[in-house]
């Protein structure tokens, strides 16, 4: 007796939880490709058993949301780079079934790059590469593969040669290589060739689980939406225009001579290479030397921070100003540092922040999540940047104009009228150099008669230095009274 179950694959969702709302349909339009193709993709999945080895790679696009459906590892990432992260992910775990899923505007626009080099090296990785003519997602404007006369958001006049060039045939286009295994190009717009790329779709899977190398598959999909169509209207569409353009079927095909396509690993020993790469040990807890130098008037008692520094405020207040000296500074005195800036697109009144380090040791990563010292000259600073200080850290905050006080209890508060104090030696824009003068002041890092000369040779208008070196003595005194 046979009994045969229609079910959905095991690799596929039974329910889509991640999905906001509605868990039991996708987010696909009616009639659009991806359905089909997600279908296809799981019972491949299911048929090689290869659930629990696959990462699906899925960019920015209509299928940025891959993680809804497929009960497989999944890793999101940013528009056109699948390519470079499935190459990540295929040689930092070899026995991994990687799959890069992209729309046409993703892979053939702004990932053009990307997948013509991995196309030639040869990954071992699979792409599922949908060909709808159009950027479906983003608004329907033109994408590489648009047809000539097409019109689109963008060519509302259609595709003109002499504007927008060729469309770009990127199956023939990778095939030219060495590199490739296999590419074919199939349609969803009939039975006939749906059935043909449910079998090269398993057949590009079964390569580089078989370690044949790369794989691609053209899946000209239709858009009912993007083209403004009824469903069955959109696939008369693609196998009317769409087909002629690019004529289905196998472009390349070497998986027979490519059996054993394992990439070598150089193995390397790890003390080598760090060597070469004049790498340092990572500083932690154990290993970091004290911030402040022997003779700081801070009290013994007072718990040792680490050299992690986080200046921020408004754009327009010098923060970034500020960093720089105090790196330059440190760099003079024979520390090693590091500055990061970090700022709104705003010329003035956007935020700014920069990290900054000063340290004995060679420093690993100029990052600063923790600040050992938070420097905030504004009332958003200080909401957003107490909370990631370490316990005792230091914090330097303009109570000029900010209108609260610290919430944490485990931290050291220096209370500066930076503005006020900067308003009294000539200019409010001088608030930078009232708070440098108060770390230093404060900490007794740094020669005083160094930084005076090291502002004297970044500020050009003497009278600006002449209220900037006013503006850091004052800093200075109120730190140390």
């Amino acid at each position: 007796m046979e009994t045969r179950v229609y079910q959905r694959p095991a690799s596929f969702y039974a329910e889509f939880d991640r999905k906001p709302v509605d868990h039991l349909t996708t987010h696909y339009c009616p009639g659009c490709g991806h359905g089909n193709l997600h279908k296809y993709i799981a019972e491949a999945i299911d048929e090689l058993g290869i659930q629990d080895r696959t990462i699906f790679i899925s960019p920015v696009g209509c299928a940025v949301y891959g993680y809804y459906y497929f009960d497989v590892g999944n890793v999101q990432v940013a528009h056109g780079r699948a390519p470079a992260v499935a190459t990540a992910m295929k040689r930092a775990h070899p026995d991994s079934v990687v799959i890069s899923y992209q729309g046409d505007g993703d892979l053939a626009a702004i990932g053009g790059n990307e997948i013509l080099h991995a196309a030639n090296r040869g990954e071992n990785i699979t792409v599922f590469f949908v060909n709808n003519a159009i950027y479906g997602m983003t608004g329907g404007q033109m994408a590489p593969t648009t047809l000539l006369g097409q019109q689109t958001t963008t060519t509302p006049f259609g595709r003109l040669l002499e504007n927008e060039g060729f469309p770009l045939r990127v199956g023939e286009l990778l095939a030219g290589l060495d590199g490739p295994t296999y590419i074919e190009r199939v349609g969803l717009y009939d039975n006939r060739s749906r059935m043909r790329a449910r079998r090269a779709i398993q057949k590009a899977l079964r390569n580089q689980v078989e370690g044949r190398g790369f794989s691609l598959v053209e899946i000209l999909s239709p858009c009912p939406t993007g083209y403004g169509l009824e469903p069955t209207a959109a696939c008369a569409w693609i196998r009317d225009h769409l087909v002629p353009q690019y004529p289905p079927g196998v472009l390349k095909d070497v998986s027979a001579e490519r059996e054993g396509w394992v990439r070598r690993r150089t193995e390397v020993d790890p003390a080598r290479l760090a060597e070469i790469l004049e790498l340092h040990p990572a500083r932690n807890e154990e290993t970091t030397r004290p911030f402040r130098r022997p003779g700081s008037p801070l009290t013994s008692s007072r718990p040792e921070i680490r050299p992690e520094i986080k200046i921020a405020g408004f754009g327009g207040q010098g923060i970034l100003f500020l960093g720089k000296a105090l790196a330059e500074a440190g760099m003079r005195h024979g520390y090693h540092v590091s500055w990061i800036p970090s700022y709104g697109p705003e010329m003035r009144g956007g935020t700014a922040n920069c990290h900054v380090i000063l340290s004995d040791d060679p420093i690993g990563s100029p990052l600063v999540s923790h600040p050992a010292v938070l420097i905030a000259l504004n009332r958003p600073s200080l909401d957003r940047f107490e909370p990631d200080l370490i316990p005792g850290g230091l914090l330097i905050y303009d109570s000029s104009l900010i209108d609260r006080g610290p919430l944490r209890t485990d931290l050291e508060v220096l209370a500066l009228p930076a503005t006020a104090l900067a308003v009294e030696a000539g200019s409010a824009r001088a608030a930078n150099m009232v708070a440098l003068g108060a770390l230093l002041g404060r900490l007794g890092l740094l020669n005083q008669d160094g930084v005076r000369t090291l502002l004297g040779e970044m500020t050009a208008d003497p009278a600006r230095l002449t209220t900037n070196l006013r503006a850091f003595e004052a800093g200075f005194r109120f730190a140390g009274s």
